[in-house]
C-alpha cells in the first residue's frame, strides 16, 4: 500500500512541475508578432548599447597582454622586420 501512495505523490507533484515548463518554439516554426512595447523596448536597449560603446576609450597602439610574463628577448626578436620579398630573380636564367 505504500508503494501505491509514493507513485502517488510522485505522478502528482511531476505533475506540477510539467505544467511550470513554459512551451517552446519549435525549429520551423514562424517568430511570435512582437507588441509595440517590445519592439520600442528593444529599440531602447540598442540605443543603451551603442551609448556604452561610445563610452568606451579607443586603444592607442598596439596592446600586450602577456607582456610582463615574457623575457625581454623575445620583444625584440618579434619587433624586427621580415625582410621584403622580391618580385623578379636577381639573375635571370634564359
Amino acid at each position: 500500500m505504500r508503494f501505491v501512495y509514493a507513485v502517488a505523490i510522485f505522478a502528482l507533484l511531476a505533475g506540477q512541475a510539467y505544467a511550470q515548463t513554459a512551451p517552446m518554439q519549435k525549429y520551423g516554426d514562424p517568430d511570435p508578432e512582437k507588441s509595440r512595447t517590445e519592439i520600442e523596448a528593444e529599440k531602447q536597449a540598442e540605443r543603451a548599447y551603442q551609448r556604452s560603446l561610445s563610452n568606451v576609450p579607443n586603444a592607442t597602439g598596439p596592446v600586450d597582454p602577456w607582456g610582463n610574463v615574457r623575457s625581454g628577448d623575445a620583444q625584440k626578436a618579434a619587433a624586427k622586420p621580415a625582410p621584403a620579398k622580391r618580385s623578379k630573380p636577381a639573375n635571370p636564367t634564359n
